[in-house]
């Protein structure tokens, strides 16, 4: 009975397995049609309209993909999806009493985006690390930063850079400026909450803010 049970679990562990390997290969080529947090948001709001719009990278502005580089994660060119010195600086923060910060990588946000649910579990946490190495061999950083681009929440209601662009600014995401740009990167860390435009005096800090740290990054170059 006991290896019945045991041979059982093994086999669901294994299925669970397989397809998530599966979905992540699946996911390098096919565009991503919605996320766990777009089919949640529905349900919680079912009268708030969802705008998602896929494009490819080269439809994205350059200045879009530095801008959230440069504000949300400088060393993604550079990490193997986990930023541990930038983990290290936030555990020391945080435990000094100085602001909350967190240390997710554009990587870990892709994982937690496209495959997770919002939780602040250690079984959430612990998946998000397993797809987040899943992405990191299987996908190009290229790839990950396009599945970024095209699923994180950028407003309410509004998933990617095509999407936001049109929201926000009323122009495609290929045609954003670097200060557009910088701007939907600022309402990132709460997108429910913020507004790239018109933007208050705190985003205004945070865009001017961002587009220092552009000037400073310079050219990336993406496997």
């Amino acid at each position: 009975m006991i290896k019945k049970i045991f041979r059982f679990i093994f086999k669901v562990l294994l299925g669970l397995f397989l397809f998530s390997v599966f979905i992540v290969v699946v996911y390098k080529w096919v565009p991503v049609p919605f996320t766990p947090l777009m089919a949640i948001r529905y349900f919680e709001n079912p009268e708030e309209s969802v705008e998602h719009d896929w494009v490819h990278m080269e439809d994205i502005s350059r200045h879009l993909q530095l801008a959230v580089i440069a504000s949300e994660d400088q060393n993604f060119a550079n990490h193997s999806g986990f930023d541990f010195k930038a983990i290290e600086k936030a555990m020391e923060d945080n435990r000094s009493g100085r602001k909350i910060r967190g240390a997710s990588t554009i990587s870990q946000q892709t994982a937690k985006n496209v495959f997770l649910w919002p939780s602040r579990t250690w079984f959430r946490k612990g998946m998000e690390a397993y797809f987040t190495f899943l992405i990191e061999i299987i996908w190009t950083k290229e790839r990950i930063l396009e599945v970024y681009l095209n699923s994180i929440e950028m407003g309410k209601g509004v998933y990617g850079a095509q999407a936001a662009a049109q929201h926000w600014f009323k122009k495609d995401a290929e045609t954003l400026n670097p200060y557009e740009a910088a701007a939907i990167a600022a309402v990132l860390p709460n997108p429910r909450q913020y507004r790239a435009n018109p933007a208050s005096s705190f985003i205004q800090g945070r865009k001017n803010w961002i587009v220092r740290q552009m000037q400073n990054y310079g050219k990336f170059i993406l496997d």
